[in-house]
């Protein structure tokens, strides 16, 4: 919004900061942050006055979460998601069509969780929305922003799906690109939140793996840049940069109130929102695979989850102690700061690692 500042810029004046993206992504960052501090305190004090008991904790989980996260409340996700849409709205352009895809994302999935966390409080247990009709409305929002993104795309990438290192290798999907960014944009979102079950475990990721693929997004919406590092060249996509750093000043506003011992928890609605806009934006910026990388914390708890069902249901077994895998290092008695800051680092090194896949080759 605030971009159309500009107009009023005879091109030396203050105003002209106003056309360049790092500038109001750097604006973003620090009014979303701001927001986080202002109405953090506010918020969790009106959710623990309306939720009571606050969110459920699972009986089979570790007992250890009976006794420390009783009590504490939960839906702290729509912190996150108010510092992210108004910085957004505020510094973005609002004539960008990734701005919008991404944002129709989050604030979709973040609905979706909302429903999910409102059932489960209201109810006084684990089971909120059916997983049937999360995956459904799931599936068809990522659906309409699959088909948005390859709406514009440019014609040459339209459909395709685009390799790391490999640069010169585009495969056509044709219409089965839709379905494929569906399940990437719904696996991403599940996959944070099977991650969100320790206190700061899951908004640290998110906020590494947003960063590094905002770099990604402002990296392949330049000419220069793609040229350089000889990449796809995605025009409009360097504004994405600005929501990603909007989702890193609103995440650590709400990581100051959730780090351990947690005064509030994301629950579904930001955990589900949170992980769609990471779906979202690697599909916009055609880094799909790159993103399994970046995120491949997400992608470890998901698949820790759906090996041990497998493995249960065929031999009776299980794999690991519990499951998602932090819980697993739970049983074995790691202290809880110790396995989130250890996944932290895997998540930085992992970023690192999708980083270099631009100069790769």
């Amino acid at each position: 919004m605030l971009y159309w500042l500009t107009q009023f810029s005879d091109g030396g004046d203050f105003f002209n900061l106003f056309r360049y993206i790092t500038f109001r992504a750097g604006a973003a960052f620090f009014t979303a942050l701001i927001f986080g501090f202002i109405f953090g305190r506010p918020l969790i004090d009106q959710l623990r006055k309306r939720q009571g008991r606050g969110q459920p904790i699972r009986d089979d989980g570790p007992e250890s979460h009976l006794l420390t996260k009783q009590g504490t409340p939960t839906m702290g996700g729509v912190l996150i998601l108010g510092a992210l849409v108004v910085s957004s709205l505020l510094w973005a352009r609002l004539d960008n069509p990734y701005i919008w895809m991404v944002l129709f994302v989050t604030v979709g999935f973040g609905a979706v969780g909302f429903a999910d966390d409102y059932a489960k409080v209201s109810k006084s247990n684990t089971k909120g929305v059916s997983g049937r009709i999360r995956l459904l409305i799931g599936f068809t929002i990522a659906g309409l922003a699959a088909v948005w993104a390859s709406w514009f795309h440019p014609a040459d990438l339209s459909f395709r799906l685009a390799f790391p290192v490999f640069k010169d290798v585009l495969l056509n999907l044709w219409w089965f690109f839709i379905p494929f960014a569906m399940i990437v944009i719904v696996g991403a979102a599940n996959a944070v939140n099977l991650t969100d079950g320790l206190d700061g475990l899951a908004i640290m990721p998110v906020m590494i793996a947003a960063g590094t693929l905002g770099v990604i997004a402002y990296a392949v919406g330049r000419v220069d840049f793609t040229e350089y590092l000889d990449v796809h060249y995605v025009p409009g996509t360097g504004e994405i940069l600005v929501f990603a750093a909007a989702l890193i000043g609103g995440g650590l506003g709400f990581l100051w109130y959730n780090a351990p011992p947690a005064a509030v928890f994301m629950g579904d609605t930001g955990s589900l929102a949170l992980g769609g806009a990471l779906g979202a934006i690697a599909v916009a910026i055609k880094h799909e695979i790159v993103l399994a990388i970046v995120g491949g914390l997400f992608v470890v708890e998901a698949l820790s989850v759906i090996i041990q069902v497998l493995y249960f249901k065929r031999t009776g077994k299980r794999v690991f102690l519990m499951a998602p895998i932090h819980h697993h290092f739970e049983k074995r008695g790691w202290a809880e700061p110790q396995i989130v800051i250890r996944f932290w680092i895997i998540s930085l090194i992992l970023a690192l690692i999708g980083l270099a896949t631009l100069k790769l080759r």
